[in-house]
């Protein structure tokens, strides 16, 4: 399968970087939060893609806390993990960019391995249009924000609107691109674009 991004470490960073998880924090609520799981994913990702120090010093971003699985966490808390975690492995990945994506395509891979994600799986089987109009259920199942839709423009193409997002666009697209690699389709194309500060949309396509 190929995808119009190359996550590889020679990969260059494709367009100029803008998220800003300080102010992004301002614009958030009480109301707005994410399920355990993802921090320790993170941290797992980048104990996998990283090493022991850029662990030390995302724990560290975080105060030393520690995450139950199925407990909701405020959202400005995984943004300063995940300001910490794409600066940590920009290095290594060809930017901030690049990192970010990396991170987006290992959390994917986590939740469809995960029981949650598992029961995800089995209810669409292998129809991966069944999967992505189901979107805003999934994304239910980790964080209490946000609106999802997905649009089809034909078999293989469509979009997704993203309202209330708080990570970056290149997060996004590496969890788009990660599902796409899970159901084996070829010559995928993701391309995000933030339309608002805390909105964006994703166009894709396979054959």
């Amino acid at each position: 399968m190929s995808t119009s991004r190359d996550p590889s470490p020679l990969a260059g960073a494709p367009r100029d970087w803008a998220w800003e998880p300080q102010r992004l924090s301002e614009l958030a609520t009480p109301q707005d939060t994410t399920r355990g799981l993802f921090f320790n994913s993170m941290l797992e990702s980048v104990r996998a893609l990283g090493d022991a120090a850029a662990v030390e010093r995302c724990q560290e971003a975080l105060g030393g806390q520690g995450y139950v699985a199925f407990f909701n966490y405020p959202i400005a808390q995984l943004l300063r993990l995940t300001g910490t975690a794409v600066e940590e492995l920009s290095g290594r990945y060809g930017g901030l960019g690049n990192a970010a994506r990396m991170l987006g395509r290992r959390a994917t891979a986590d939740f469809l391995a995960s029981a949650v994600g598992n029961a995800v799986r089995m209810v669409a089987g292998k129809d991966l249009k069944l999967f992505l109009s189901g979107v805003q259920t999934v994304y239910r199942m980790g964080a209490s924000y946000g609106e999802r839709k997905v649009e089809w423009h034909g078999p293989t193409r469509g979009h997704l609107l993203m309202r209330r997002n708080f990570l970056p666009v290149e997060y996004h697209e590496g969890v788009l691109e990660q599902l796409f690699t899970h159901y084996a389709v070829r010559n995928v194309k993701v391309r995000g674009q933030q339309t608002a500060p805390l909105d964006s949309v994703y166009d894709f396509s396979w054959e």
